[in-house]
């Protein structure tokens, strides 16, 4: 859902040349089915993000029902999928909104910056008013501390003011600032597959875990 498709071009696609993603879903004529891509990663199906999403937001917003498109497009397919994991923007528009009201749950990643501290205030104010006038089931997944470099005074502050506040909702597993993480997108590979034994990918494995853990808790 974030038209800068990091995830998309993260998975090694090419935007200018995926022919279908998530776009023709929203406001096209595409089946959840039709508009998917297959992906590196065995059973890991993509709706990618491709150029025409970079103007999806005007479009929602003169749509009917705006809140309600991405959902409406994927409920019918909810019990083909074990995860449906909707990767969005930094801004809180109509992609956002849509997906926050097709979801179950937030899973909020937090860079253990001040900025970042900041900025949640206003992302749990919008997944509250989501909760109160769209999707009454929404809740809150977990927070994920990210970019955790435990050298810098700053990145312990933060974190340790994040888990003060939100108590058991902030994930045990913290990701780290790795140099394989960093390299992995540019060489199209989710790191998993471009470094399984790094620091960042066995902390995105750990984090899966606790995940589902969570899930079945």
């Amino acid at each position: 859902c974030d038209p800068q498709g990091n995830a998309t071009t993260g998975l090694g696609l090419n935007r200018s040349e995926l022919p279908r993603g998530i776009y023709d879903l929203i406001l096209g004529s595409l089946t959840q089915e039709q508009a998917m891509t297959t992906t590196l990663l065995p059973g890991l199906d993509l709706l990618g993000a491709t150029m025409d999403l970079v103007g999806a937001e005007v479009e929602i917003g003169s749509s009917e029902q705006r809140e309600y498109l991405l959902k409406r497009k994927l409920d019918p397919s909810r019990d083909l999928y074990d995860f449906i994991f909707l990767d969005c923007p930094p801004s809180l528009g109509f992609l956002t909104i849509n997906a926050l009201t097709a979801s179950d749950s937030v899973l909020v990643p937090l860079q253990c910056e001040y900025y970042a501290l900041e900025g949640i205030t206003q992302l749990l104010q919008t997944i509250r008013a989501v909760k109160q006038g769209l999707n009454p089931a929404l809740k809150i997944a977990g927070i994920l501390l990210t970019m955790y470099d435990a050298r810098n005074n700053l990145a312990l502050q933060v974190a340790e003011e994040v888990r003060s506040h939100f108590g058991e909702t902030v994930f045990k597993t913290i990701i780290p600032r790795n140099v394989r993480l960093s390299e992995s997108p540019s060489h199209g590979r989710p790191a998993i597959l471009y470094d399984i034994k790094s620091s960042g990918a066995q902390s995105y494995l750990a984090l899966a875990k606790e995940f589902i853990t969570r899930g079945a808790a």
